[in-house]
């Protein structure tokens, strides 16, 4: 038996176990982040549109709850998309989706790669 000291058995918490992870989580909060090849992958994307000259600008955030990818066609406007990771939808909707500037959800899906699609250049068929 150890000692506790003098009336720490009669006290209530003296028997409450806090498990450390829990205790460490619950003080540092760490942001959300994009991992190295979900970055490549977003980079790559925005590589080819910067040399299309649509796009100019990136931000990116990492919140407590969502990372983000802010693309801009000038530095001061709003952004023209946002490419979003938010791990609380990853069995619901999917963790990745796109934005546009006026809010609506481009595109929402499990896997990065398939969510960037919505800017790939469809083919159109031409009437001559």
């Amino acid at each position: 038996m150890t000692d506790r000291g003098a009336g720490a058995e009669d006290r209530e918490d003296s028997a409450i176990l806090i498990p450390l992870h829990e205790a460490r989580r619950e003080r540092m909060e760490l942001p959300v982040t994009f991992h190295r090849r979900e970055l490549d992958l977003i980079l790559r994307l925005y590589g080819q549109m910067v040399a299309a000259g649509e796009w100019r600008d990136y931000a990116i955030d990492h919140l407590k709850d969502r990372a983000i990818f802010s693309v801009f066609r000038r530095t001061s406007e709003v952004p023209l998309f946002q490419i979003v990771k938010a791990p609380e939808l990853a069995r619901r909707q999917g963790a990745f989706s796109v934005v546009a500037a006026s809010g609506l959800i481009m595109k929402r899906g499990h896997e990065l790669q398939r969510v960037l699609g919505v800017f790939d250049k469809k083919l159109k068929l031409v009437q001559a």
